[in-house]
């Protein structure tokens, strides 16, 4: 197991009630304030991120100021300006030791993360989207909710949000 007792490991998503975080490559609703909260939270820090997250990630989040990013693949000959390659999560962790590193998933990177990670930060949309992508369950056993900022309407006018912060216990 890679050691994360020492290091920030965080993983960070925005999610429907119902754990919805995306549908068809992409994602179903536009909010500004996530968009902010992100881009915010991973700047100058290592960015980890699933192959088919970073492919959708420009028409979403436009650049990102993440100072270094490795991209998740099982594809041995994957490569991408800008990105390094790891086949796996622990793979990636094991290349940024002991950096502070941030995991934008997508679902399945979540899954695989949610072991080494040590903070969530989750936005959690009031509105119900469909979708076919989910975010895992954060493990109330192994984490705590460290802080929660109140329902707010964005800036869209469709949306209303909560921003919540676990760590883990």
């Amino acid at each position: 197991m890679i050691e994360t007792s020492k290091r920030t490991v965080g993983l960070i998503w925005a999610q429907t009630r119902d754990r919805v975080i995306g549908a068809g490559g992409g994602i179903p609703w536009d909010l500004p304030e996530y968009r902010q909260h992100l881009l915010e939270t991973i700047s100058d820090y290592t960015l980890i991120v699933g192959r088919k997250t970073w492919e959708a990630l420009p028409q979403l989040f436009g650049p990102l100021p993440a100072n270094r990013k490795i991209v998740i693949t099982r594809q041995p000959d994957w490569y991408a300006e800008g990105a390094e390659r790891a086949s796996s999560v622990a793979e990636a962790l094991a290349l940024t030791d002991p950096q502070e590193v941030w995991i934008l998933g997508g679902g399945e990177i979540f899954g695989e993360a949610l072991q080494f990670a040590t903070v969530i930060a989750v936005t959690e949309l009031t509105t119900a989207y469909q979708g076919d992508i989910h975010a895992p369950a954060v493990p109330a056993e192994s984490f705590m909710m460290t802080y929660t900022i109140g329902s707010r309407r964005s800036a869209n006018g469709r949306d209303e949000y909560v921003f919540r912060s676990y760590a883990r216990k």
